[in-house]
């Protein structure tokens, strides 16, 4: 099986790569994946400038001449495309997003009725692929605070499996690692789950979307830092 991460986060200690890991190494449990990381901070990908040369020429690849059409190709091949990022303003980060808008070389300009929404036809079969979309943030969890970038993938992605973590920043907290830890194997058991079934349960879902500290405490802690 062969898994593409597109790492979003511009930080070389990573809070939500910390979750992305150790879901891999429930993924890889049998170390019969194929892992590669792209780590877009370090590509050079501009934005989309509309200008449909992709639908027009049809070749699954974008006129401008940066990094993107190598992570195409990469998530062309993928069983498993897996975006990592923290949340940023209820969103992802501007780099990562550059790449997400970027994918459209994947589709044809012709549209189509399906499941009740409008889609792009598809240029290249990846009916197959799964996706994964993990995110970590560093606000304490509430309603709304995922909801943005949550619809903005299920828009892109209907098959798509979300890990949206709250209290990240956790992870980089050495004193707190026998909570951490102890969440982090909840993670991995989410990536063999994923690995055997191709989805998460709403139990794991919840589970892994449970805050690690409440609320109070956290903000507490967050609070005391200068």
């Amino acid at each position: 099986m062969k898994v593409l991460v597109l790492n979003g986060s511009p930080r070389a200690r990573s809070d939500t790569m910390h979750i992305t890991r150790a879901f891999l190494e429930g993924m890889n449990s049998q170390g019969d994946c194929e892992i590669a990381i792209v780590d877009v901070i370090k590509k050079k990908v501009g934005p989309c400038v509309g200008c449909f040369q992709c639908s027009i020429q049809a070749k699954g690849e974008c006129i401008q001449k940066d990094d993107q059409n190598e992570i195409l190709s990469q998530i062309k091949v993928a069983d498993v495309v897996i975006w990592s990022f923290p949340l940023y303003f209820f969103s992802l980060p501007s780099h990562l997003k550059a790449v997400l808008d970027r994918t459209l070389p994947l589709g044809k300009k012709s549209m189509k009725i399906e499941n009740n929404r409008i889609v792009h036809e598809p240029l290249v079969g990846l009916h197959n692929q799964k996706h994964v979309m993990i995110s970590g943030s560093g606000f304490p969890k509430f309603e709304s605070n995922f909801a943005p970038v949550k619809m903005l993938f299920h828009n892109v992605y209907t098959d798509l499996v979300t890990i949206c973590v709250s209290e990240s920043p956790l992870f980089n907290v050495p004193p707190l690692e026998s909570i951490t830890g102890s969440f982090l194997k909840k993670v991995k058991a989410a990536g063999e789950e994923f690995k055997k079934t191709g989805t998460l349960t709403p139990a794991t879902i919840q589970v892994l979307e449970t805050p690690m500290v409440p609320v109070e405490a956290y903000v507490a802690m967050c609070n005391q830092v200068r």
